[in-house]
């Protein structure tokens, strides 16, 4: 580390960092002023700056002090600068004289220290704003997803989740509910779990990246989870979501591959998973079943716990898996459930059995029909089954409609694989 005219120079990307400080500030700015959408835009024209200044000249002493500082003052020039919104520039802006609010920005103390990104995450779950809308605008905002990446996670086109964001942006003008009513953030507390398992997910297999994973996702949504975990330790779900990411990010090491490709599970040396997370995932959801209800985060994280426990593939207790996953499609049905359900079902009563419920789920769920994951896991029974004319042929299919390139990857090697051939682009 190097230091020069109040510069530091740190081992850390760029990018990196400006991902984990944009919701600290932009929490900041809307905390200090309340308008969701003028600050936002405030705070995208700071980190391009950041972007652009930084691997030049180095990272300030105080990075997050530096964004805020010149995210307030984009906000000052953008009201002044737009005359047709006099009545919010007046409310915003001249109600506090530029100096006072310069100088706020610069002083670490009064929004630099505080971390608002937990405040900014119940505020993007706004009770006026569709469920949709409350997911797609905190994935943006917090998780710092693109609106591609966001569009992928619901399966519906770019175009239209950027109108969803847009839509929502609009309607969180009023800024964080102070005092906290604790009433409130119970009734939030669906969307914000929900939005950190995508999150997470994102993280954890990246839809759009021409990385498999992107872990700074997944660990930013890990340390927003914990914090939450803090601040509702009795919450079993909130326990349970942590559990599951715990569990679930502790195979990464051996998730991908020298060269960057995708190892799935049966096929990773479990010698390289995190032992020290699954013992604390593992942990955390013991005493969190024993306290009574169990819902699908739990469950999610009891079967996630079985196949971190099974000393190789082999050793999977299948039996387990599939009754993990029935009691989770009663208690929250989805079809990503039935997916995952239809192949613990191969498993145990034969690849047979899984094909006539993934069958049974394209005709019920189009969605899912035209998405990849289908033909991927059809792909895989069939070859289970022998039929590797046309497992080759649903591998080729589910390559095709992916849109993460390691994944294409994989799908077209296994698609040679099945059937003997070179792979196709």
């Amino acid at each position: 580390m190097s230091r020069r005219s109040g510069v530091v120079t740190v081992a850390v990307r760029p990018d990196e960092l400006l991902r984990e400080l944009a919701p600290q500030v932009l929490g900041a700015l809307v905390r200090r002023y309340g308008s969701f959408d003028l600050c936002e835009d405030a705070v995208q024209e700071a980190l391009l700056a950041a972007a652009l200044k930084w691997p030049r000249e180095g990272t300030p002493d105080t990075p997050r002090g530096w964004l805020i500082t010149v995210a307030a003052r984009r906000l000052v020039d953008q009201i002044r600068a737009d005359q047709a919104r006099r009545n919010r520039e007046a409310r915003l802006a001249l109600a506090t004289p530029q100096s006072e609010l310069l100088a706020w920005a610069a002083d670490a103390r009064p929004a630099g220290d505080r971390d608002d990104s937990l405040a900014l995450l119940f505020l993007c779950c706004h009770p006026d704003l569709s469920a949709a809308g409350r997911i797609a605008l905190t994935l943006r905002a917090v998780g710092g997803l693109t609106t591609a990446q966001i569009a992928a996670a619901f399966l519906v086109p770019e175009a239209t989740m950027a109108q969803r964001i847009t839509r929502a942006k609009r309607v969180v003008r009023p800024g964080f509910p102070e005092p906290a009513d604790p009433g409130e953030y119970h009734r939030r507390l669906g969307e914000v779990l929900h939005v950190l398992y995508l999150i997470f997910n994102e993280g954890y297999t990246s839809t759009s990246s021409p990385e498999l994973t992107t872990p700074a996702l997944s660990t930013e949504a890990i340390r927003l989870t914990r914090l939450l975990h803090r601040l509702l330790p009795d919450d079993c779900e909130v326990a349970g979501l942590l559990a599951l990411m715990l569990l679930t990010d502790a195979r990464r090491p051996a998730r991908v591959g020298p060269h960057g490709e995708l190892v799935p599970l049966p096929d990773q040396d479990r010698s390289l998973w995190d032992r020290q997370l699954i013992a604390d995932g593992t942990e955390l959801l013991a005493r969190t079943l024993r306290r009574g209800a169990v819902g699908p985060y739990q469950l999610q994280a009891a079967i996630a716990a079985v196949h971190d426990e099974a000393a190789s593939a082999e050793a999977t207790d299948w039996r387990q898996v599939l009754a993990l996953y029935g009691l989770l499609e009663q208690v929250a049905p989805s079809a990503v459930v039935t997916l995952n359900r239809a192949v613990a079902l191969a498993m145990v009563d034969g690849p047979a059995a899984g094909l006539d419920l993934l069958t049974a789920l394209a005709a019920a769920d189009p969605r899912m029909a035209r998405h990849h994951r289908l033909p991927a896991t059809r792909a895989h029974l069939l070859e289970l089954l022998g039929d590797r004319a046309a497992a080759a042929e649903a591998y080729g299919e589910a390559a095709r409609r992916t849109g993460s390139e390691p994944e294409r990857r994989h799908l077209l090697a296994l698609m040679e694989r099945a059937s003997g051939g070179p792979p196709q682009s």
